[in-house]
Parts: C-alpha cells; structure tokens; sequence
C-alpha cells in the first residue's frame, strides 16, 4: 500500500535526484535474488528504506528524502518486485522471508546498525523487523501507518473506504459476482493466480487502479490503468500477504509486542485524511510509547508524495543529521 499521486508539487521538498554509488543482486535463497542498492555518503549514517506494498518496490524518487552527504542510503526491492526477480512471484515469500532479507541486507553491506525508514506496508515491515532485531534499529521513520489487522484490511476491502469513494469501488467491486462479493480478497485471488496471464493482468490493473485512486488527498490527473508488469506484480504480491494476514501470529501482533521496541525512538508521520490507513492505526501505535512523536499532518492523504507529508519526512531526517552524523 503505497502508490503516489500527483507527486509535482512534492518535488520542490526533496533533495536533487542522486545515482546509486553501488548495485547489486543478492542472493537470499529459496530461489530469490534481490535487487540492492546504495547512495549517497559511503560513510555517512545508514539508513535503510523500506517499500509499501507489499510489490511497490523502489523509485529513484525514495532517494531524495536524505541529505546525500550525511547519509548512507540503502533501497532494496522485496522479494517479487522491482528489479527482484523471480518477478512476480509468491513462493518463498512471506513476512519472515522479508525480514531475514533486511538482516542479510545489513551483514552483507557491513553495518551495525541503521536508521529504518518505511510508509504503509513498509512501516508494517519496519516495526516488524525492529522487534525481531530490537539491537539494529537506531531510529524509525514511519509513514502512512498500517498494522496488518483484520479491521484495516475490512476497511479498505469490505466497503469501508467506498462509502466515501462510491465511483471507484465500483470499478474494484463490480468485476466480482455479487456472490463473492463478501470475501474481496479472496475472490481476487482466484482470479490473480488463475494461471491465465491475460485474465490476471485485468484484476491485478483493477487492484492497483483501487488503491492508487485513493492515496492522494488530490489528484490532479486522470487514475489510469498501471503498466501490466508492474500492476501483476504489486497486485499478485498484496494479495498474497493480506490472504495470509501477513504471516502474522495473531491480529494485533504488533501493537501486543511493542513493548520490545519502546526503547527505540520512533517518529510517526501520518495524513490526517488517509483513507487507505486510516490514522487510528498511528495512533494506536503512538499511544502510551514515549519514544514515539506522532504528527498528523493536516488535508494531507496517504501517499508519500503528498507534499505536506514529503515535506515533514524531510524535516525530520534533517533534524536527525546531528543526532546521528
């Protein structure tokens, strides 16, 4: 969960684009390689950022949120997505399988420990790894909070966020029989795993079409249809994680063991008017952590490029340069 509209009036807050001073393809197992890259300070503080989704993967964009000459910025693509290969593919992969790549990721490129930067699906997987390697994480940036429950995901594929979009839930929801339509993660993935490329291209547009239309407050040009590649990729994957409840042992896993990651501090960036994760989730999460500086940013959505929401995010890691550097 983590498309971006409307992304031009963001870019004035984000530092000038930067190449990558390292590339590499990894070799996690299981039959995966995934896509690595680092930019800016060879030096300077490690930050690793973590992609929504999950399937968003990486843009050059998630670069220039980081002073360059302070930060050690490391973007991977998670299994299936991106520049990964295999592309599209949901063997293999689970919540844990992410997590250990994170680890892998760190031991490979020699650091000790790393500021984690993540929105949506990428904060999920932020406080997730923080509490499987507490000793690792230095600090977390999150964005756009989702905890991976049953009401988040009721919210978004129930009905709850088409009471206020009632047009774009019926393209996502009209696709289905009215038979399955109780069950729209299920009935999605009977068709994005139908064997039938054609037939999964089709759903996996309608998917990503759902959700992209709603992650901006504004969106100042016409929602159209996802390249096919990447739309098959970011759908098959999404779907897969919230089929299987993101692999997690109970419903509300995260919040029942923050208790491991309270030592850590944390800054908790989230748009008031989110519709994809609604700000109840941020600030369950925020409430009673001491470490945790929740801002709500006003008439701002869930996209990372809202720029009020680009704009906070790049306040805070500038704030961080003299903690850190």
């Amino acid at each position: 969960m983590d498309r971006s509209s409307g992304q031009n009036r963001a870019v004035a807050h984000l530092y000038p684009p930067i190449d990558a001073f390292d590339q590499r393809i990894l070799d996690v197992g299981d039959g995966h390689r995934v896509y690595v890259e680092q930019c800016g300070n060879p030096n300077g503080m490690p930050v690793v950022v973590l992609h929504g989704g999950p399937g968003g993967g990486c843009s050059p964009a998630m670069r220039r949120y980081f002073d360059p000459s302070v930060y050690r910025i490391v973007l991977f693509d998670q299994r299936g997505c991106g520049r990964s290969r295999p592309h599209a593919s949901v063997e293999n992969n689970t919540t844990q399988h992410l997590i250990d790549d994170i680890e892998l990721i760190r031991t490979d490129l020699g650091i000790e420990k790393w500021i984690v930067f993540g929105g949506s699906w990428g904060a999920t997987l932020s406080l997730l790894y923080a509490q499987s390697h507490p000793t690792r994480a230095e600090h977390l940036v999150l964005r756009g909070v989702f905890l991976m429950t049953q009401a988040e995901l009721d919210w978004f594929y129930g009905g709850g966020a088409g009471q206020f979009f009632p047009e774009q839930w019926a393209l996502f929801s009209d696709l289905i029989p009215l038979a399955e339509q109780d069950d729209m993660i299920g009935a999605y993935h009977r068709r994005l795993f139908s064997g039938d490329t054609p037939q999964e291209t089709r759903y996996a547009r309608a998917w990503a079409g759902w959700e992209n239309a709603l992650a901006a407050l504004r969106v100042n040009h016409p929602v159209g249809h996802a390249p096919a590649d990447y739309a098959r990729a970011f759908a098959r994957l999404e779907n897969h994680y919230f089929t299987h409840r993101g692999f997690l042992d109970s419903d509300d896993q995260i919040i029942a063991n923050r208790k491991t990651i309270e030592h850590i501090p944390a800054d908790i960036v989230q748009g008031r008017y989110d519709m994809i994760c609604p700000p109840v989730s941020a600030y369950r999460l925020a409430n009673g952590w001491r470490n945790a500086n929740l801002r709500m940013i006003a008439a701002s959505g869930h996209a990372l490029s809202e720029p009020a929401i680009t704009a906070e995010l790049v306040r805070i890691m500038n704030n961080l340069r003299a903690q850190y550097a």
